[in-house]
């Protein structure tokens, strides 16, 4: 038996479709080739990536659509070069996806979703975004159906794209290099409110993770029930660990509280109690 009849044995045979050795292969070796190109493509990627990093998120996109895009074709020619009919079987998927049209319309959704997201680049690798939950995360994959995120927790967390086009977004890498934070702090009535506000800028100044520029500014806000109401306003580069930078912030302003002897009071109340006792005697 030679090569090419081997190639046209018939694994299977029904109506108008015949599946053969040489279709088996024929798919092997499209599917080994696209492989292999998509891997050089994205290793041609990563260089322009490594060479302008501003663009990284711009080139990644552009590698995620193509390689859709190749997938698609290369699945259709494979359907084609094997008999079947890709517009008999695409009709016949309509008519099944409309009687289950409802079970998988969020699957739609998502998808549909996806090639928003990737078309847009308004969510893109490595933005530090905050969902609709509070959650706040880093973008570290952004695929067809979801995303995942890596959290402050070190927890990765899957995201359906549906959630980035519908629900609102803050994404914090979009805002300028350098976003505005604040510490809010109370001190005891009777404090020094020019030392209150020198003490407060110096432990911004000696936190490294706070930038130079804007400087770091101190509002009074307002005279409260059991304190002296003030916020320290600040900028920092890297807003994912901005949390970390109020915690040092708060251990800094402590300890010169306690050094310079201004006090950090707790919530109190007054309670006068008049008494009737002797009024009534009187009576």
């Amino acid at each position: 038996m030679t090569f090419k009849e081997i190639l046209n044995i018939e694994l299977y045979n029904k109506g108008d479709f015949t599946l053969t050795v040489y279709n088996i292969f024929l798919i092997l070796v499209v599917i080994l080739v696209t492989l292999i190109s998509l891997k050089i493509i994205r290793r041609f990627f990563k260089r322009f990536i490594k060479r302008e990093e501003s663009e990284r998120s711009s080139y990644w996109s552009v590698y995620l659509i193509l390689r859709y895009v190749v997938w698609v074709i290369i699945i259709i020619f494979l359907l084609e070069s094997s008999g079947l009919k890709v517009s008999v079987l695409l009709a016949s998927i309509t008519a099944l996806l409309v009687g289950v049209g409802f079970g998988i319309q969020q699957l739609f959704s998502d998808l549909a979703s996806g090639i928003v997201l990737l078309v847009e680049r308004n969510l893109q690798l490595n933005d530090v975004i905050q969902i609709q939950d509070g959650t706040v995360g880093r973008v570290i994959h952004i695929g067809l159906r979801t995303s995942r995120l890596k959290t402050r927790d070190d927890i990765i967390l899957v995201v359906p794209n549906s959630k980035f086009v519908n629900d609102k977004i803050i994404n914090w890498s979009h805002m300028d290099y350098n976003t505005r934070f604040s510490v809010d702090v109370g001190v005891a009535y009777g404090s020094d409110t020019k030392l209150v506000t020198k003490i407060l800028l110096d432990c911004a100044a000696k936190n490294g993770n706070v930038s130079a520029a804007p400087k770091p500014f101190v509002r009074f806000n307002n005279f409260g029930d059991s304190a002296l109401e003030f916020q320290i306003f600040f900028w920092v580069r890297e807003s994912f660990w901005v949390e970390n930078t109020k915690s040092e912030m708060r251990y800094a302003i402590d300890d010169e509280f306690r050094k310079n002897g201004v006090q950090i009071p707790f919530p109190q109340r007054d309670i006068h109690i008049k008494s009737t006792v002797d009024q009534n005697k009187t009576h």
